[in-house]
């Protein structure tokens, strides 16, 4: 294993934060792991302390046929976000950006020295495009803040990967992933090892989040290239391991072997491992997810768990306001798995209190919440 600390930019004054990337095994083909890019969503960080103790077994035996990076924290700044006692990792302190946002536009970046560079050979054409993206994201200006620094560093890490896996939870939830409808049957089995009850679908969900900052760029590169052959070069997804106070050791050691056995099932990994179970569920566009808010104030109680299938119409939540004594039921609009719900039990305006993950398109426009 080799280990590369990346010191953060613009890091304030007296403080010192560095990125670490885990490197294990070599060869031409590479996955990227990163886990809690918002960083109180701790299930990622437990499960990559699996990964690193698997992978060093791994690498020691002789079964690693490719590169795995491995970065166990990815948000160094959240992190150390506490504001009264409380973990504050989703958005940045020192701008309220999203850490999961405005990932560079590999696309736009490499077009134009693409320009007459492609043709018919597909492995070639993959090479140019992933050194066009390390020597686009080298050549930037440099970063005006310590997050832009982050977003680059952990950027350049994973665009040049076959695989990326981006761990997160949400904060009460089944198990779901989000990625390209171009890549639900190659990572099927990956949902399945995890037993996922959902996965949502989404070309572009708007926000450029890091998978689809390292997946989509491929697509696009297709369409403004379309006399030359581009494969989709990276499989990329965003993996919900549940809810925040999913870190039990069983589940996170389970949750590494599926990773790893999938890694192996792309040829990544040497060895017998378990056949993926053929129970899987069917992925829905990310479209078709409900997004149920509570239409006043009040005291929250749920009539469903998550991972729970819900028809159209079925009661999802009511809402009490204390001290009016209002009382509203919240309905499904949509037949679909309950696939996460929120920690906390008073409504407030704008903020979704349950997602069902529905077959049919009920929303438009940008998919992706703050």
């Amino acid at each position: 294993m080799q280990r590369i600390d990346h010191p953060l930019p613009w890091t304030p004054c007296g403080n010192s934060r560095q990125l670490s990337v885990l490197r294990f095994g070599s060869g031409s083909k590479k996955a990227y792991v990163q886990a809690s890019l918002h960083a109180d969503e701790l299930p990622g960080m437990r499960v990559a302390v699996e990964l690193k103790r698997r992978l060093l077994e791994l690498e020691s035996s002789g079964r690693l046929n490719a590169v795995i990076e491995l970065v166990p924290v990815a948000n160094p700044i959240g992190l150390g976000q506490l504001f009264q006692a409380v973990a504050q990792g989703r958005f940045e302190f020192a701008s309220g950006k999203n850490f999961n946002r405005d990932f560079v536009d590999l696309a736009a970046a490499v077009a134009p020295a693409l320009e007459g560079q492609l043709g018919a050979d597909a492995a070639q054409n993959v090479q140019r495009i992933r050194a066009a993206m390390r020597d686009a994201l080298d050549g930037l200006p440099a970063p005006t803040c310590e997050l832009q620094g982050m977003q680059r560093l952990l950027l350049r890490h994973a665009c040049d990967a076959d695989v990326v896996l981006d761990l997160h939870c949400d904060f009460e939830a089944a198990v779901h992933l989000y990625s390209a409808p171009q890549h639900w049957q190659a990572l099927r089995p990956l949902a399945a090892r995890l037993q996922a009850g959902a996965v949502l679908l989404a070309e572009d969900s708007g926000g450029s989040s890091f998978d689809e900052a390292c997946a989509m760029p491929w697509q696009r590169l297709r369409q403004r290239f379309p006399e030359a052959e581009i494969p989709l070069a990276c499989l990329a997804t965003t993996v919900e391991l549940g809810g925040m106070a999913d870190t039990e050791a069983e589940r996170a050691v389970a949750s590494a072997e599926a990773i790893l056995a999938f890694l192996a099932e792309q040829g990544l990994i040497a060895g017998d491992w378990p056949a993926a179970p053929e129970r899987c569920c069917e992925a829905t566009p990310f479209a078709g997810a409900q997004y149920a808010l509570a239409p006043h104030p009040g005291v929250v109680s749920f009539f469903k768990q998550p991972g729970e299938w819900v028809e159209r119409g079925e009661a999802l939540f009511e809402v009490i306001d204390p001290l009016s004594e209002q009382h509203s039921i919240v309905r499904a609009e949509t037949c679909g798995v309950l696939y996460a719900r929120e920690r906390m039990r008073f409504a407030r305006p704008g903020l979704w209190l349950a997602k069902v993950a529905g077959a049919t398109p009920i929303r438009q426009g940008r998919l992706l919440s703050d």
